[in-house]
């Protein structure tokens, strides 16, 4: 993480997931307290706080605390930590006597619990104690990851969502949470919500704060969060369902991006054709559930429930598209490249073409889309014949062999009036062009599964220290990342 390896050495077999858990802990708890990204010049200068995290969190190979929100009430940070750490050892009479009470007052002191503090957070393990915050707020981030598999007639092989809801608590007090989703319509003859939720949510993990008798029972999230930002859950999603996967087509799916590739165009066969389009009926979908969300949120709520992105409440926004196209290795350079909108570049060095469009022009694409077709050449002895390895043979100039048993290149004329080769030079083409593109984007205000956040309530009867006059500002967040994730194969 973060180009730092962690090792947890062992003297026995143990459970692997408890020591990938325990190491993901730990480095969560490091950034806690040391920021983020992590950093080794950072650990080597607080290496103070970092020796009391470790000793918080494992005792004697024993885990004792994995929670970086509780560690904040047992470590002690600040100036002079380190001093009080070691206790000025080898500073003439300042090493203080141990058992006086007086001169006890530099060694490390724990923070003390009082009666308050002690039964209004100490019950719970995840949060830590006597939290205060001058302005209440929750917020809401669902994050979807798309990995979809298109056969080159646009049938859909594979299609999942792996999504996780990033829940981010600046509440004073202990309050008690009840989150509602919907999934938007899928999943509607599965009986009540639970079953509904279940059937679109599959694999689903939860934060250890999560109750999940009533997730089970009535599909709602009811939990006391962490204070601060924290993963609430994660899940997968099958975008195909029970349908028929032979029957489906991109369409089905929704896709917010169209992706399309054509080989072997051109009078050499040497072209290749990529298109990217914004299916309208898609786009004006999302549109309307993005307009909606006010009213959704925002109806019968206690406390107001409002957007958290100005964008999102004018409609999704595509950003950061991309088409990457991986070359063969027999293509030896790209000689043109022509984009309707965006650059294009080729990279030797990864052997693929980039294509990049900002955020302006892909929100100009429509369903005419862009367009983005490329020259492919071949090695040095298809291209340019006599020559070897740069150099040109002198026989090949002013000696004339023929072979009559060699197959020559035909070529004929294909019913649009283009040429077209066939031979042998159609075989080598063919094997000069690309056989997949991949398309990477982020999506704002819209999910691929579906799922929407219905309404977020504070239970005053269960709360501790929040009143009722309380009403947390409460925003909600939607984003669809690809990163390479929809491969359309040729």
């Amino acid at each position: 993480q973060d180009n730092l390896l962690f090792l947890s050495p062992s003297h026995s077999d143990v459970e692997p997931l408890l020591v990938l858990e325990f190491l993901h802990r730990v480095a969560d708890a490091l950034e806690e307290f040391l920021g983020s990204p992590l950093l080794a010049s950072k650990i080597t200068s607080n290496y103070d706080i970092v020796a009391q995290i470790v000793a918080e969190m494992a005792d004697a190979g024993v885990v004792c605390q994995g929670e970086a929100n509780v560690l904040r009430d047992v470590v002690e940070t600040g100036p002079g930590v380190l001093d009080n750490l070691l206790g000025k050892v080898g500073l003439p009479g300042s090493s203080p006597a141990l058992g006086k009470g007086p001169t006890n007052a530099g060694l490390l002191q724990r923070p003390q619990p009082t009666a308050p503090l002690s039964s209004a957070g100490s019950a719970v393990p995840w949060r830590r104690s006597n939290v205060r915050h001058t302005s209440n707020e929750l917020y809401v981030d669902i994050v979807e990851s798309l990995s979809v598999t298109l056969a080159p007639s646009g049938r859909p092989l594979a299609a999942f969502a792996n999504g996780s809801i990033a829940f981010t608590s600046k509440v004073s007090g202990v309050p008690d949470l009840l989150l509602n989703l919907s999934t938007g319509g899928k999943g509607s003859g599965m009986g009540n919500r639970g079953d509904q939720l279940r059937s679109v949510m599959e694999r689903v993990v939860f934060h250890p704060c999560v109750r999940l008798a009533k997730w089970k029972a009535d599909g709602v999230v009811s939990f006391i969060p962490p204070d601060g930002r924290f993963a609430l859950c994660g899940y997968e999603v099958d975008l195909l369902g029970s349908g028929d996967a032979m029957a489906m087509d991109a369409r089905n799916l929704d896709l917010p991006v169209n992706i399309e590739i054509s080989t072997g165009l051109g009078t050499a066969g040497r072209e290749f054709e990529v298109r990217v389009s914004v299916p309208s009926t898609s786009s004006s979908a999302r549109s309307a559930a993005a307009a909606s969300l006010q009213s959704n949120l925002g109806a019968n709520r206690p406390g107001p429930f409002r957007s958290s992105s100005n964008a999102e409440a004018k409609g999704p926004s595509l950003e950061e598209l991309t088409v990457r196209i991986p070359m063969p290795s027999t293509a030896r350079n790209i000689s043109d490249l022509r984009a309707s909108k965006g650059e294009a570049n080729y990279s030797p060095g990864d052997s693929s073409v980039e294509w990049k469009i900002n955020a302006k022009d892909a929100g100009t694409l429509g369903s005419v889309g862009a367009m983005l077709r490329c020259t492919v050449q071949g090695p040095p002895s298809e291209d340019d014949e006599g020559a070897t390895n740069g150099f040109v043979n002198p026989l090949s100039v002013t000696t004339y062999d023929y072979d009559d048993d060699a197959p020559t290149p035909v070529q004929s004329t294909g019913k649009n009036g283009a040429l077209q080769v066939s031979g042998m030079s159609a075989e080598k083409s063919k094997g000069l062009m690309p056989t997949c593109t991949t398309l990477s984007f982020s999506l704002k205000g819209w999910l691929a599964s579906g799922l929407r956040v219905e309404s977020l309530l504070v239970d005053t009867k269960k709360s501790r220290g929040v009143g009722a006059e309380v009403k947390p500002y409460k925003g909600v967040k939607y984003l669809t990342v690809s990163r390479d994730g929809i491969e359309m194969r040729c």
